[in-house]
């Protein structure tokens, strides 16, 4: 299974996948393009680290948003993915790469879906409201990826506990760790071994 990975900042999520492949804990795939809005992304980086080849397209450089969602898509194409999977990508993927990739596009949230998702939420500021809200418990969701925002069929979820005295970015990093890292790279070996939506 061939899968693009799209990521927007230090790819702690793309590196799992990497790992994982690499371990063979990830059968039957390889990464065979990382795509980022943001030239600066380390992510970009450990792809080049990693031999996987690893293209910058930003908004920053087209018009408006209709050239640079056809340019995206003209970029995954390009790469002619099984998958693609969304690593911390902070961009809207566009109605017509949800239509021609259907139940093909996959994201990780860092919450418990329904709980703290939607549109506005996003990174760290995820974090920011569970801990205002005063959980218990917070996690990482795995889902297929439609129209809306964090609305597709869930795949995967894992709980983590919330500790007394968390901060935003304690929580995040205990999230990555607890959770995304673990199921990210669980998801994609499900799907490569042939799991769909029931």
């Amino acid at each position: 299974m061939d899968i693009v990975v799209c990521v927007s900042g230090g790819g702690t999520n793309l590196q799992a996948i990497i790992d994982k492949v690499a371990d063979g804990t990830i059968s039957d795939t390889r990464i065979v393009g990382v795509i980022s809005n943001n030239a600066d992304a380390y992510a970009l980086t450990r792809a080049k680290l990693a031999g996987i080849d690893a293209v910058c397209v930003s908004p920053k450089n087209y018009d408006d948003r209709e050239a640079f969602n056809e340019a995206l898509l003209n970029t995954v194409d390009k790469y002619d993915p099984d998958l693609v999977v969304l690593a911390g990508f902070l961009v809207n993927i566009p109605a017509t790469m949800v239509a021609k990739y259907r139940n093909k596009i996959i994201n990780i949230h860092p919450s418990l879906i329904p709980s703290f998702c939607g549109k506005g939420c996003y990174g760290l500021k995820v974090h920011e409201k569970a801990l205002e809200r005063g959980v218990k418990v917070t996690g990482a969701t795995v889902h297929f990826v439609d129209e809306g925002t964090d609305t597709g069929p869930i795949i995967l979820q894992k709980a983590v506990e919330v500790m007394e005295g968390d901060t935003p970015e304690v929580l995040q990093r205990r999230v990555m760790e607890q959770a995304e890292w673990i199921i990210l790279p669980k998801a994609i070996d499900m799907i490569a071994k042939g799991y769909k939506i029931s």
